[in-house]
């Protein structure tokens, strides 16, 4: 049943890997735009409120593949912005990187303003009796507690982030689920066996970063 696994036609592993990377670097980006958007949704400037309320409603409930393609024709096609790549494959995965940063981000900015609005208002009142800045305040005493409170959303976050990463076949980066369609194309008398390969290794990625971040989660859990 898996006979064609060993022909040395489909790079399984690699493709993973490309995906692995897709899930990284994503990840590191949405976190940091996530963090930016939280705070200005929670700012004291009106501009930067209305712009990151704006954002997060728009792009949240736009279709990702939206995004994706959006990305390719809008920026390479039709801008010929290649964000550094040498070839049109590095293009094409740094330009699905900055979509999934720009999509999960808004996920990873309501998680982290739910984590905010747990914070005790009395924390910041007293920290601005003291002389902070909102962005003193903000950083020195409000995102440390709201992070550690929203680890598990944010687990949750990280997993669909890596089941989004398969839709970055659609402008050709060479990730997982493009090689399962060129897999189910030449191997239709095994598309069950092709399906359980690549459900088996999502799941490889998956499952492990649930119950790790699970048991972070418990560990550094604020005591209120």
């Amino acid at each position: 049943m898996f006979d064609f696994l060993d022909s040395g036609q489909y790079d399984l592993l690699g493709a993973f890997w490309v995906t692995v990377q897709l899930t990284l670097y994503s990840a590191v980006g949405s976190l940091i735009w996530g963090t930016v958007l939280a705070g200005m949704r929670v700012s004291p400037v009106p501009l930067m409120r209305a712009f990151g309320t704006a954002y997060v409603n728009l792009v949240r409930n736009t279709p990702l593949t939206l995004l994706i393609i959006g990305s390719s024709l809008g920026l390479y096609q039709t801008l010929t912005i290649n964000l550094g790549g040498d070839t049109s494959k590095e293009t094409g995965f740094r330009l699905a990187v900055l979509a999934l940063t720009a999509y999960t981000g808004t996920f990873v900015c309501e998680a982290l303003r739910s984590g905010i609005n747990t914070v005790p208002v009395g924390q910041a009142e007293a920290a601005r009796a003291l002389g902070l800045s909102f962005f003193q305040v903000l950083t020195l005493i409000v995102l440390p507690q709201a992070f550690r409170a929203v680890i598990a959303p944010l687990a949750n976050v990280l997993i669909a982030l890596t089941k989004n990463t398969t839709v970055a076949a659609a402008i050709g980066v060479a990730e997982a689920a493009l090689l399962m369609k060129e897999m189910i194309e030449n191997e239709a008398d095994a598309i069950f066996a092709v399906f359980g390969i690549f459900a088996l290794g999502f799941c490889l990625l998956t499952l492990p970063t649930g119950l790790l971040l699970g048991w972070v989660a418990k560990r550094v859990a604020v005591k209120r």
